[in-house]
């Protein structure tokens, strides 16, 4: 079994929010961290204050207390988009985006879970999009995304500022099923655990599922 403070989050969403913010409390140099994640630092009014962009959105996170709040809207955040903000923060290595795109089978370890992952991540993406990939295109603009050329329709979508991802629609035909797949950049393991890799996809496949039904 493994740890809490590995990051998984099968003992609730609760602890491992807390843990996560007990892991940045930790963290002396924020400048630093800023730098290695692509997050910007500020101070105001004695306040320090983090700002990182998350899906197409601002948030800013205040220290010491750890507060996470949308810029310039009272929406309340999940907690699995906080878990996976922490996380990001504090896993950023800084690498350089690098030139390769991998599949999650390549993660480490990603192979013995890939089938799992399809169910979470790209099942939803076929069921709602797998007949009518190019309606995939217009929902993705809400997330920033942009065509890709990849398959018979794609779109990356910057979910950090080092994690691009790229969902990948072949359209389905009288003979074959339509087909999926999301790739990564090679470096996505120097800014995000595999878990935290599941629940961001997954985020994103129901997030463009709810923008498709007009939600």
């Amino acid at each position: 079994m493994s740890l809490p403070n590995q990051r998984n989050y099968q003992y609730g969403y609760g602890l491992a929010y807390k843990l996560a913010c007990e892991q940045l409390t930790k963290i002396g140099d924020i400048d630093q961290l800023c730098l290695r994640s692509g997050a910007r630092y500020q101070v105001i009014d004695s306040q320090e204050i983090i700002l990182l962009e998350y899906l197409n959105r601002s948030y800013q996170i205040t220290l010491p207390d750890i507060d996470i709040s949308l810029i310039d809207s009272q929406q309340e955040v999940p907690i699995r988009d906080k878990i996976l903000m922490l996380h990001y923060l504090t896993s950023a290595k800084g690498v350089p985006l690098s030139n390769k795109l991998i599949a999650y089978k390549e993660l480490p370890e990603g192979a013995s879970y890939s089938p799992t992952f399809a169910k979470r991540a790209i099942k939803p993406l076929l069921d709602y999009f797998g007949k009518e990939p190019r309606l995939l295109l217009d929902v993705a603009q809400k997330l920033g995304g942009n065509k890709a050329e990849y398959g018979d329709v794609a779109v990356t979508i910057n979910a950090f500022s080092y994690v691009p991802i790229t969902l990948v629609l072949w359209q389905g035909d009288e003979e074959f099923a339509p087909e999926g797949s999301i790739l990564f950049n090679s470096t996505i393991s120097d800014y995000l655990s595999n878990e935290d890799i599941n629940v961001l996809c997954e985020t994103i496949a129901w997030r463009l599922v709810k923008f498709s039904k007009g939600v």
